[in-house]
């Protein structure tokens, strides 16, 4: 079992090194919180600006949300520039693009400067619309990325593509991928390298700002200058920031293809939930790797995860014949704001000196490599035009409705508190399944092992209270209000949360 999970990437099999714990207290301008690719990012800018940075991640570096992605480095975002435009104005719309390009380019420099051999490639994106879709949107959407800057985007007949016509598409020039595991390990090694320190299965207990800011751990507690919480969902925040977001699963599909009959594009189509492709060439085979995604839904509120990969499959076969099999199968989880792009910036309602970066929406490997840019010249006191942008305290007018949707969604869900159980009997919970048994005023989380034995732990979310829900493809207690994961045995695996769910019984 990976720390956030039971399914398998076709990043995980490269290992990143796991770096010792932390055994004392220390000392530095900056301690980062969350060893993914913005937290990793972040610490490698600083280090390179003469910054003693420390990260600390509960489990492997790379080991959360980073490591399941499908690593396209894009422009080209998943919400409309047209919809941004609206949500951002025009500036906003510029600057959103401008950002992710920045990002595209210093992740070029970065592997250029450090000699990454990480499957770095630059390649053209197509944006189409299935069958039955509005058209017409894609005019929309031209004319809004060449107002924003874009002005290289052009529409084209078809992407180019032999096995289906895709009918109308934008170009997007100039988008990227990579091996975001073969790319993180060598920039880990070169922070080390700059004087940064990196630590594992360290447990953050608390966070606190201030003039005397720390970040106390299950093993010591580490003094700095100014704190970045890039934990995925800030772990460090109880309310505001999680009305300003929602977590959704997403559910992705490796497919063996022979070399050379998908090109080296990347696709994505304009349904919701829509559709992302890549390939990716396997190193020690005459074969690619057609990578598929898609089928989002909100953590927590489904429970079908094998009906959703039969559907990419199913989805993929018809357009891709010459699949030979699949190979992956894996699921990650996006946080989708509610005006549609990140949240990197110092942290509302806290002191000056402790920042965020979270609100992935789909972009995570560019809006971390981005978090990392911005929260850099945050800190060392340089002004970024970005940084109104991105601002975690930020007000869309333009995004209420979809504040209060999200918002009625989470509170909805606090029904679960007074409702019976799944089952009557433990004795129903099949090996190596989790289900909810009520007890009494209370309600059990209960998991049953490859052995037989059963552990139980309350099915209260640590962070406010809701009632967690089986997750049985990554075998995980996930919470359907703000998106916390849990393991079997209670840890942690994805905030906001930050302690464990409580052990009942004698266990």
């Amino acid at each position: 079992m990976t720390d956030n999970g039971r399914t398998t990437s076709i990043w995980m099999t490269t290992a990143m090194p796991r770096e010792a714990s932390l055994a004392s207290d220390e000392r530095a301008d900056v301690c980062i919180v969350g060893a993914g690719i913005a937290g990793l990012t972040t610490a490698y800018l600083l280090a390179k600006e003469g910054k003693r940075a420390i990260v600390v991640d509960d489990g492997p570096s790379a080991g959360g949300e980073t490591c399941r992605t499908t690593a396209h480095l894009v422009s080209a975002l998943d919400d409309r520039f047209y919809h941004l435009e609206r949500l951002h104005g025009a500036e906003g719309a510029r600057l959103a693009a401008q950002s992710h390009a920045a990002a595209i380019d210093r992740i070029e420099r970065i592997v250029g400067d450090e000699k990454i051999a990480c499957d770095f490639a630059r390649l053209d994106g197509y944006l189409f619309v299935p069958p039955g879709d509005d058209v017409g949107q894609l005019d929309e959407e031209l004319h809004a990325a060449h107002r924003a800057g874009l002005t290289d985007v052009s529409r084209v007949e078809r992407a180019p593509i032999m096995s289906f016509d895709t009918g109308p598409a934008l170009r997007f020039p100039r988008q990227g991928q990579f091996h975001v595991l073969k790319y993180l390990r060598a920039v880990a090694a070169a922070a080390k390298r700059e004087g940064a320190r990196i630590y594992n299965g360290t447990h953050v207990d608390r966070i606190e700002g201030g003039k005397d800011a720390r970040v106390e751990t299950s093993s010591g507690v580490i003094r700095a200058d100014a704190i970045v919480v890039a934990t995925n969902s800030p772990v460090n925040d109880l309310v505001a920031i999680h009305t300003k977001q929602a977590a959704y699963r997403t559910f992705v599909i490796g497919a063996r293809v022979r070399r050379g009959s998908v090109p080296q594009i990347l696709l994505w189509d304009t349904p919701d939930p829509y559709h992302y492709v890549r390939i990716q060439q396997i190193e020690t085979a005459a074969d690619d790797v057609l990578i598929v995604g898609g089928e989002d839904h909100k953590t927590g509120q489904a429970n079908d995860a094998e009906e959703r990969f039969r559907r990419l499959e199913q989805w993929t076969l018809e357009r891709f014949p010459q699949v030979q099999a699949f190979e992956f199968r894996w699921s990650g989880q996006v946080m989708e704001p509610v005006d549609s792009l990140a949240l990197i910036g110092r942290n509302p309602l806290d002191s000056d000196n402790v920042y965020i970066a979270t609100g992935d929406s789909g972009n995570g490997m560019t809006h971390g490599t981005i978090a990392g840019m911005l929260i850099t010249d945050l800190i060392v006191g340089r002004e970024n035009p970005w940084a109104r942008l991105y601002d975690p305290s930020r007000k869309t007018l333009g995004a209420i409705k979809e504040f209060a949707k999200e918002n009625l969604n989470v509170a909805a869900q606090y029904a679960d508190v007074v409702t019976p159980g799944e089952i009557g009997d433990v004795g129903e919970i099949a090996v190596g399944e989790g289900a909810i048994l009520r007890r009494g005023a209370t309600k059990v989380a209960v998991y049953r092992d490859g052995d037989g034995g059963l552990h139980e732990r309350s099915a209260f979310c640590t962070h406010l209270g809701c009632v967690v829900r089986w997750n049985s493809v990554e075998k995980t207690w996930d919470c359907p209000c703000h998106g916390s994961r849990f393991q079997t045995d209670g840890h942690v695996v994805n905030g906001p949360a930050i302690n464990a769910l409580k052990v009942v019984g004698s266990e």
